[in-house]
């Protein structure tokens, strides 16, 4: 089988005389965790509205991939750990191939499969921000990653999931998960943070696509225990 065709990708986030440019390996033929999707363009465009918040905090983006978002956090000057499924090593090696890419050989990446307790996931350190552009693109996958994001946020209960996704269907929500969860969600008007352009941080991908950003919490009162549910999916 033919090596992928690869090209390392160019993206420049500005604001004022504030600029960052970042690169990230991609494959050609588009597949997915291996190639910047819109969703990942907008939601590093607000991890970049937000850099001057970030110095210091603990990040962990899940479902990395080529990792833009998680990039620019640590570019930022956050304390970021990229992870994506341990069944993926494709997607591992692409985080590390991004880290090299941008001068960043000691961000921290580990396999992280949704749904299962890991040894990984028990041993994570504390976070204060969870990333994660396009998670939501197979509704068979949604409850997984919802458990694992609320074994995060009971956790850390002061932490938050910032989370773009692209609208493929009006038949898929996940209101009715995030109630089950004791979660909730604020949803944040891309242009309240400069990401409703045609052309985004030198890509033309997000304005022709529909991008919905939102950054999902833990709800106040006490909800359903994820530690059983997690504990019975070690598939």
């Amino acid at each position: 089988m033919a090596e992928p065709r690869r090209r390392a990708r160019r993206y420049r986030f500005e604001e004022g005389p504030a600029a960052l440019a970042v690169r990230v390996p991609e494959v050609l033929d588009s597949q997915y965790g291996l190639y910047a999707w819109p969703s990942a363009v907008v939601l590093a465009q607000y991890v970049w509205a937000q850099r001057r918040s970030l110095p210091g905090r603990r990040v962990l983006e899940i479902g990395a991939g080529v990792s833009l978002p998680g990039v620019v956090a640590a570019r930022c000057g956050a304390q970021v750990t990229l992870s994506d499924s341990e069944e993926l090593p494709c997607c591992l090696q692409s985080c590390r191939r991004s880290c090299l890419s941008n001068r960043l050989p000691h961000v921290p990446v580990i396999g992280l499969t949704w749904g299962r307790v890991s040894p990984e996931l028990l041993a994570l350190a504390p976070v204060d921000i969870i990333l994660g552009s396009d998670v939501f693109f197979d509704p068979k996958d949604f409850e997984d990653i919802l458990t694992t994001i609320y074994f995060l946020l009971e956790k850390n209960p002061h932490a938050q999931f910032w989370t773009t996704y692209q609208v493929r269907s009006a038949d898929w929500s996940i209101e009715a998960l995030l109630c089950k969860w004791n979660l909730r969600s604020i949803h944040v008007p891309l242009h309240s943070f400069g990401a409703d352009k045609e052309h985004l941080a030198s890509s033309s991908l997000p304005g022709r696509h529909t991008i919905e950003m939102m950054i999902i919490s833990l709800a106040q009162s006490e909800g359903t225990s994820v530690y059983s549910t997690l504990g019975s999916s070690t598939r």
